[in-house]
């Protein structure tokens, strides 16, 4: 019900055979590779409609062009400033920036709206443009051919994810999931993901701003971990331990202690006029979730434009998906997945089970939930393997003549049986939107204010935040520690 990035798949007719000799611009050295520079442009291009597809752009014209015209200047300095680049603001909030090969880079809304200064959101995409000027997609685009894999990954910056909580749940709902890509996300490795620090902090340097601010981006990860933490122990969950999204992946620690030092190289004197013209152009951004991507407002989920609603069961979560809901157990291995079925799945109950669920076997039972017609199914059907597997939905009549399949999920059956409560509970919430229901349905946006003499405690005490004073906090780069200077612009959420 968001967008999210899903891998493409490399067209085998843009591969160089077995590979050619393609200097690299950043090191200057001969390297082999199965995709030249028009290749790689054309994968790009490629790749641009889906991303735009999948994760649709901010509808603010003054504010991508204000981040286009950041991206070109970088771009300029950069060592493949002969490529046609191409910057996009994507309307997410997830925090999160990616490259494709031959110039495409996007960032999203909601790792803006974690930048304090110009130059920090320049150091994000000065990474970014590292990744294309040091030719990494088609460095993994050669070793994947090597390895027999056809599948070229975007990056996800920093790889926070899993330190959010995402982890078991992301990979539970894509393990039980018919209809994402067979293909799988992946960060760049370890010895890539440094050098496009490196990149970003001379790209800094060379347009004027303060290769510092590269140590404030990936200070800004470190507080999402942080933040993450102390929100799981507050609700009593298990904190994520180490890097277990890709081992090759430089943690935060890590790259933080490098782009200290590198930093500390560059004694210019810097531009430090950024922090007014980016809080001018992100003020009134939304934040979080957009009515159009459904809400979420604690255990509440709201989809005004769908009219429906759902409530998770007390500490669960609720992952909001681009094409499903989750509703996900705190150790991440049960959950309730809820989809809309497609107009071509069926006329009615029985042939969306047959068409989507294709069973094998199992039995039906009518009921009514909070007054919209569902019908359960539990049985059996064929999984890849051909190996019989089992399973249980329930398909419901939703508002406005769409069809929704809410599917039971768990990594076995017995934690299937020890969560069924729950899951039968978050099936139960499942309801047409009520009037009280689109009064609590109302998005949120970021803007500017004065900071307070009574601090973020005042500002908490009007914010819709849940965890007021630490968000507020996170947003305005001072979740470590410290405090704004009583009248100093701000970051609100309103």
């Amino acid at each position: 019900m968001r967008r999210t990035w899903y891998p493409l798949i490399l067209a085998p007719l843009l591969l160089i055979g077995c590979g050619n000799a393609v200097l690299n611009p950043v090191s200057g050295e001969a390297e082999r590779s199965v995709m030249s520079e028009q290749a790689e442009v054309a994968e790009g291009q490629k790749g641009h409609q889906q991303v735009l597809q999948e994760y649709g752009v901010v509808k603010d014209a003054r504010l991508q062009a204000y981040v286009n015209e950041l991206g070109q200047r970088l771009a300029k300095q950069s060592h493949r400033n002969q490529l046609q680049w191409h910057f996009t603001v994507l309307d997410s909030p997830e925090i999160n920036a990616f490259a494709l090969p031959g110039g495409y880079v996007y960032v999203t809304r909601g790792i803006m709206a974690y930048m304090e200064d110009e130059a920090d959101l320049a150091g994000v995409i000065g990474h970014e443009i590292g990744h294309v000027t040091a030719r990494h997609g088609a460095q993994r685009a050669t070793r994947q051919q090597d390895a027999g894999l056809g599948v070229l990954a975007a990056t996800l910056l920093g790889a926070v994810l899993e330190s959010q909580g995402m982890s078991g749940a992301g990979q539970m709902a894509s393990n039980v999931s018919q209809s994402v890509a067979s293909g799988y996300v992946a960060s760049y490795g370890r010895e890539q993901e440094l050098q496009s620090d490196q990149l970003g902090a001379e790209y800094l340097a060379r347009s004027n701003y303060d290769p510092q601010n590269m140590v404030n981006v990936i200070t800004v990860l470190k507080n999402q971990e942080r933040f993450a933490a102390d929100q799981a122990r507050a609700e009593g969950r298990p904190v994520a331990e180490g890097r277990s999204w890709l081992a090759s992946h430089p943690s935060n620690d890590e790259r933080l202690r490098n782009i200290t030092q590198l930093a500390a190289q560059y004694k210019g004197r810097y531009s430090n006029e950024g922090r007014a013209r980016y809080l001018a152009a992100i003020n009134g951004m939304d934040f979080g979730e957009t009515a159009e991507q459904g809400l979420t407002r604690g255990r509440q989920f709201y989809h005004s434009s769908l009219g429906i609603a759902l409530t998770a069961p007390q500490g669960w979560k609720i992952q909001n998906a681009p094409d499903k809901l989750v509703v996900v157990n705190g150790a991440g291995d049960a959950a309730l997945i809820l989809r809309a079925a497609p107009a071509q799945a069926g006329r009615n109950h029985e042939e969306v089970i047959r068409n989507l669920l294709k069973p094998t076997q199992g039995r039906s039972d009518r009921m009514v939930i909070n007054g919209l017609q569902a019908t359960h199914f539990s049985g059996a059907r064929a999984n890849a393997q051909g190996q019989s597997q089992a399973i249980e939905a329930t398909v419901v009549s939703g508002p406005g003549d769409k069809t929704y399949v809410l599917s039971y999920a768990a990594k076995d059956a017995n934690t299937l049986a020890q969560a069924r409560r729950q899951i039968d509970e978050t099936r139960g919430s499942f309801r047409a939107m009520t009037g009280s229901d689109r009064a609590a349905a109302q998005p949120w946006n970021l803007k500017t204010a004065p900071y307070p003499r009574g601090g973020f405690a005042e500002l908490a005490r009007r914010s819709p935040l849940e965890r007021a004073e630490q968000q507020l906090r996170l947003i305005n780069g001072v979740y470590g520690g410290g405090e704004p200077q009583a009248g100093q612009l701000i970051k609100i959420v309103q």
